[in-house]
């Protein structure tokens, strides 16, 4: 019986030569993830158990980046005992502030993962890694300390869903649409505990930003992780950059899929997700007239150059609505710089827009943009649950960079299009 791409790579890191759905593996990894949230939790464990090394100072990355710039005392001290530990263990990949970037998007920058790789991390996202040919999944914050011991994590090996991607996005759809297409078409458990593995003639079509954005929502439809073929986009976003060699994988002719699932590329809509679930995806011809109050463009999710880019292209020479705030979140700092260097950061301030340091702040209704009792946000993060970005009574609904910026100039959700023909994305 053939393997799926997620099958070979587990299979590959628990030495073995096949595995198969439902089989219990114990695998070595290549990286082990932790942010300031989720590191001293795991910390606290490492410490209980009596462990006094790490497996490997290289493959342990430890981003500061959802309470920092440190929010309050309690986000302080956290980051002082994640600094402490990496101090102490000499952790080569530690990310403080002026260094550091929201960890989805700063470890594929960095070249940390690579194709064929096998990663864990305390944080859900953690499958974003998926768009390069890696397993990656997200995991609890003892399993974390588990891994940064032995350098292994046991899995239950997931069977999985193929989407067959076909044809092309059309003008101011991207990754983000797609993805939400799929979770409103499959739902928040359609996937659960199963890998989502891209495939067709579509792929080709989509960027390693769109790719980064659609792996790292997996985990909205319940899936264990994400993965997209290794080819020529891949490959070329890693020249220079992936720090050790890749292992390409690809999966088996009679590999075995619970279900197939098409998907035209060219006839999806951008795409919006009601609250306070992101199967809850109306197109953008469906929505209405919806006011907000807060738009908010960046997150692991869209916080990449192509998504500052798009939302540069509609807010050029243009305002924020008076009764609208816009906060725009860079990635990274090597995004925060290009988007210096292009002019973005002006057009962003010009309009009226927050252009911020990197920081996964509002998404998880941490700092940075909090909402308030019936306040209304759209925003281009990756989760819409029932106080999510704040306050029980407010309201979050998911969408794209351009939809995102759109709805800022208006003041209620909108369309790109209708403020950019004849703009270029």
């Amino acid at each position: 019986m053939g393997m799926t791409m997620t099958q070979k790579i587990l299979a590959a890191h628990a030495g073995l030569e096949s595995v198969s759905a439902g089989q219990l593996i114990e695998a070595e990894l290549d990286l082990v993830l932790g942010n300031d949230i989720t590191s001293p939790v795991a910390i606290n464990e490492f410490e209980k158990c009596g462990a006094s090394s790490v497996f490997h100072k290289d493959k342990i990355a430890l981003v500061l980046d959802h309470f920092t710039p440190n929010k309050d005392i309690k986000a302080a001290e956290q980051c002082r005992q994640v600094r402490n530990f990496a101090n102490q263990y000499q952790i080569t990949n530690f990310f403080d502030v002026g260094q550091m970037g929201i960890e989805h998007a700063l470890l594929p920058e960095k070249g940390l993962v690579v194709p064929g790789d096998c990663v864990i991390g305390a944080d859900s996202h953690t499958c974003t890694y998926g768009a390069l040919g890696a397993f990656s999944t997200g995991v609890g914050s003892t399993d974390m300390a588990a891994g940064m011991i032995t350098g292994k994590a046991w899995f239950k090996v997931p069977s999985a869903i193929r989407i067959v991607l076909k044809n092309k996005p059309t003008k101011w759809v991207s990754g983000k649409d797609v993805i939400l297409h799929l979770i409103g078409r499959i739902g928040v458990d359609g996937a659960l505990y199963r890998s989502l593995e891209f495939t067709g003639s579509g792929v080709k079509y989509l960027s390693m930003d769109d790719r980064l954005c659609i792996a790292n929502m997996a985990i909205e439809a319940g899936a264990k992780n994400g993965i997209f073929p290794v080819d020529e986009v891949t490959l070329d976003y890693g020249k220079g950059r992936f720090q050790h060699e890749p292992v390409v994988y690809a999966a088996d002719e009679d590999a075995v899929y619970d279900e197939t699932v098409e998907i035209d590329l060219g006839k999806i809509r951008p795409t919006v997700a009601f609250p306070h679930l992101p199967e809850n995806t109306k197109t953008i011809d469906e929505v209405g007239k919806i006011k907000i109050d807060q738009s908010v463009i960046g997150s692991c999710t869209n916080g990449r150059m192509e998504d500052l880019r798009a939302a540069a292209a509609i807010l050029k020479d243009r305002k924020v609505a008076k009764d609208v705030r816009c906060i725009i979140l860079p990635g990274t700092q090597a995004i925060y710089l290009q988007a210096l260097r292009e002019g973005l950061a002006e057009i962003f301030v010009e309009a009226g827009a927050v252009f911020s340091t990197p920081t996964c702040g509002p998404c998880l209704g941490g700092h940075m943009g909090i909402l308030g009792k019936g306040e209304r946000a759209i925003s281009t993060t990756n989760r819409n649950f029932v106080g999510r970005m704040g306050h029980i009574e407010s309201e979050v609904y998911l969408a794209s960079p351009a939809v995102a910026a759109a709805s800022a100039v208006t003041g209620y959700i909108t369309d790109p299009e209708q403020l950019t023909e004849g703009v270029q994305k």
